[in-house]
């Protein structure tokens, strides 16, 4: 396994980083596709074995079970000190109550606990907005941040899901009131949503800032043709929300990456993802799996170095794409 610096601080994490929404109890929430606890076991087992140090999660995934089933396998697999785990705020968990959601500095301070119980653990390596709170004045949300790391029970904070502007914002106000600073983005990013090379892939290169994207398979439209089906995408509706706009056009995108795979006599998903290692400034992708083949996919992945040439091709398709993520 392949570790580097999680943007310009001292923590190593591996080259990817798996994703844990899939593993959770998805029964009546918004993934039911999700693998229950016992089925999750063996993914868990061969990313660690594999030398896999980073894993995400988020406290609204599945009810919190995707954080309990993630404590329980680092306490099963691994030594908490060996692993980076990385959990995110902001997603409604107590329908009805009007403070159980947002980045409030009641909501942050009491889902930090909550988050850590179903973990586990007292700290998290890495605790993040999920998106940000219209209804919060951004500094109560980073002076919260900046106590929860004081209090030990974080030891970096990192955000998601904004406009470039936005997280320049948050960055300025973090450094003007020596509170803690974001060390990374979570961002949408893929070879059929390169918006983030725009704007914020230049501004976290600048300030130094690690990049994590989410969905780098597009929800596993680069890991398959563009006409097979799976019953995740088939009842994965925010897939569909995401890209519903762009569907011929992200077609050649799709075929592109088929040719440069079957060119190299690998899958498809290895090439999606080791496009992401030759983009400057990529810390490490969230992989999601629910095959041991996509797990064995992503790891195979990181020894890839595509071209210039390849990656020329695969980027030629692009059209520019409306804002989708976080709109």
């Amino acid at each position: 396994m392949k570790y580097v610096n999680l943007g310009k601080t001292g923590l190593k994490v591996s080259r990817i980083c798996l994703g844990t929404m899939a593993y959770a109890n998805g029964a009546g929430g918004a993934h039911p596709w999700a693998l229950n606890e016992e089925a999750s076991q063996p993914f868990y087992k061969r990313a660690f074995e594999a030398g896999i140090n980073f894993y995400d999660t988020a406290n609204v995934y599945s009810f919190g079970t995707s954080e309990e089933f993630l404590g329980r396998a680092v306490k099963k697999y691994a030594k908490r000190g060996e692993v980076v785990i990385a959990t995110k705020v902001h997603g409604e968990m107590r329908p009805g109550d009007p403070n159980g959601k947002g980045l409030s500095r009641k909501a942050i301070l009491g889902e930090i606990d909550l988050s850590l119980k179903r973990l586990g653990t007292d700290y998290v390596d890495l605790y993040q907005i999920h998106r940000l709170d219209p209804e919060t004045p951004i500094e109560e949300t980073l002076e919260a941040l900046h106590d929860v790391v004081k209090s030990g029970k974080a030891r970096y904070i990192g955000a998601s899901s904004m406009y470039a502007w936005q997280f320049m914002q948050a960055l300025a106000l973090q450094s003007a009131s020596g509170w803690s600073r974001f060390v990374s983005m979570q961002n949408h990013l893929n070879l059929l949503y390169r918006e983030e090379e725009r704007e914020m892939l230049p501004l976290c290169r600048d300030q130094g800032i690690g990049v994590i994207p989410w969905s780098p398979l597009a929800r596993g439209r680069l890991a398959r043709g563009p006409d097979e089906k799976t019953e995740r995408s088939e009842t994965d509706k925010f897939g569909t929300y995401l890209y519903r706009k762009t569907v011929e056009a992200d077609r050649a995108v799709i075929e592109r990456v088929g040719e440069v795979a079957a060119e190299r006599g690998v899958s498809r998903g290895q090439v999606a993802l080791a496009w992401h290692f030759a983009k400057p400034g990529v810390t490490a992708p969230i992989v999601g799996a629910t095959k041991p083949e996509q797990l064995d996919d992503a790891i195979a992945a990181i020894d890839i170095t595509l071209t210039t040439d390849e990656v020329k091709r695969l980027e030629e398709p692009y059209v520019p794409h409306p804002v989708a993520g976080f709109v």
